[in-house]
């Protein structure tokens, strides 16, 4: 079992500046950005825990040029995502709060774009715990990058999966759910733009990473905020690859769409920091097959509501 830790009070989190990497989910680059990485990783180092925090320097040559940034060790192309004039129509339902955000005209100037990732102990969505968490915001620029261990208070029997083993989050300073979720949160608002809404972008989120959100901020007496929407990029995925030729049409998994996409992955799969970064790069390049534009992903995107609907429906059937 794992050892408690600490409380909130313990944690001091460093984060470091840095300018934008893009204007904002559909826009542009800026010349010379140098967004930076916020990691608060626990790792050892002579059997002594500490934080680990490590810079990203990205640079850009021009509008249409490809970013590199290094930040596991390897180099990740990334690529705009620009506004589509002739955008996809969707035939499906949506709530009202969907609809007034994504006929508002100054849509870019309220709506922030998140991208995350969660590693578990397992796939039972109440039984099992969160035990890494990461997150970068595609805007880039100061603090845009988050990622945590968390100490699940449960054995690890799953580390074949993800690596993570039972020694990396039973510490001090690794923080419980209960603590971190108001450090994520408060992530997430630095984040927010005035008055404006957050959008969470994850593969298969509906029916995993959001279904562990929101029993975990349930099971730890938090709401999630009113002002956040999900938004599941697998079915995103899925359509965009029903364009391409059936002899080499990959799966929608996000390793054979990095693959697909020719993208580099930096870190292993399975580990949530790796992945965002990857999902980051891959959902821009979906949005642009798609001829996708910001109103489309909002209409696309779920409330909280929507989503605890469809776990309940589920759950009866």
């Amino acid at each position: 079992m794992c050892i408690s830790i600490s409380q909130v009070s313990r944690f001091r989190i460093n984060l470091f500046g840095g300018t934008s990497c893009c204007e904002r989910v559909h826009g542009w680059f800026k010349n010379n950005s140098t967004p930076k990485l916020l990691d608060i990783r626990a790792s050892s180092v002579n059997s002594k825990s500490r934080w680990v925090r490590r810079n990203v320097s990205t640079t850009t040559q021009g509008s249409g040029s490809k970013t590199k940034s290094s930040v596991l060790g390897g180099a990740v192309p990334v690529t705009r995502i620009v506004d589509a004039e002739s955008t996809t129509k969707l035939q499906q339902p949506f709530g009202n709060l969907q609809q007034r955000l994504a006929e508002n005209k100054d849509l870019s100037k309220l709506l922030t774009v998140i991208v995350s990732d969660l590693e578990t102990t397992g796939l039972h969505r109440v039984k099992e715990r969160i035990i890494e968490i990461a997150a970068q915001d595609l805007a880039g620029g100061e603090n845009s990058t988050f990622q945590s261990l968390i100490n699940p208070g449960v054995p690890i029997l799953n580390a074949s999966i993800h690596g993570i083993r039972n020694d990396m989050v039973c510490r001090p300073e690794v923080p419980r759910m209960e603590e971190m979720i108001p450090i994520f949160l408060r992530y997430v608002q630095s984040r927010q733009k005035p008055g404006g809404y957050v959008m969470i972008v994850a593969h298969n989120g509906k029916t995993f990473d959001f279904q562990f959100l929101i029993n975990e901020f349930n099971r730890c007496s938090y709401e999630i905020p009113h002002n956040w929407l999900f938004f599941d990029s697998l079915p995103l995925a899925r359509e965009s690859m029903k364009s391409v030729d059936a002899t080499v049409k990959p799966k929608a998994s996000l390793s054979a769409l990095g693959d697909y996409y020719s993208l580099t992955r930096d870190g292993e799969a399975h580990r949530a920091l790796s992945d965002v970064l990857l999902l980051s790069q891959v959902f821009q390049r979906l949005t642009i097959d798609l001829k996708l534009s910001l109103s489309d992903l909002v209409l696309r995107s779920y409330t909280t509501s929507d989503l605890i609907a469809a776990m309940a429906k589920n759950k009866k059937a």
